[in-house]
């Protein structure tokens, strides 16, 4: 570890969060002069500290201990290239409208794989009161179902969550050209591209 860097990592933090060493160290059971030492680069927080204090601070625990904050690139606004994540502990599912270090439950999460339209759950598509009602052909058991759907057109997303034992239909502003997406649980993203 390079108490250095993690200490300059700290300092800086600490002051972006508008906290004082004092403030760290009475959170965590520390003295102050620790939190001084830290930030001086004469030693780094122990083991059992680095949990509660990247809490403190609001950064990934495994970045505070490199020293280094890796940095997304700065969003684009293309929905075009959104990506989704789902959990694999807790299920959330989360998006980024670009690239992005997304984390969930302590885990760094990948975004999800699309597979092509062919290998995903047939669907069928009417067109009522100007919007999109969409079927899908898929069972919705406890532990088979379709969590989401979402339609990407333009700058804008619409987003469905689904549930087990609830009907897989949904409906979806009539935008034609956008791509849907649907997540079974079981088999993962499937990608549909130029719907009409």
């Amino acid at each position: 570890m390079d108490c250095i860097k993690i200490g300059k990592l700290i300092a800086r933090l600490r002051r972006e969060k508008g906290l004082t060493q004092q403030q760290i160290a009475d959170a965590l059971n520390i003295t102050n002069k620790t939190v001084s030492k830290w930030e001086c680069g004469l030693g780094c927080p122990d083991l059992s500290l680095w949990p509660d204090l990247s809490v403190i601070l609001g950064v990934d625990m495994a970045q505070l201990m490199e020293g280094e904050i890796s940095l997304n690139q700065p969003d684009s606004g293309n929905l075009a290239r959104t990506r989704f994540y789902v959990c694999p502990a807790c299920g959330n599912i989360l998006f980024s409208t670009g690239g992005a270090s997304v984390f969930c439950c302590g885990r760094k999460l990948e975004p999800l794989s699309p597979l092509p339209r062919e290998d995903g759950p047939a669907i069928m598509i009417e067109q009522i009161d100007g919007e999109y009602f969409i079927t899908a052909d898929h069972p919705m058991e406890k532990g088979h179902f379709l969590s989401f759907a979402a339609y990407v057109k333009n700058e804008q997303i619409f987003f469905t969550r689904l549930y087990p034992e609830q009907n897989p239909s949904f409906r979806f502003p009539l935008f034609p050209g956008g791509t849907l997406f649907l997540y079974c649980t079981q088999h993962g993203l499937t990608r549909y591209p130029n719907i009409r």
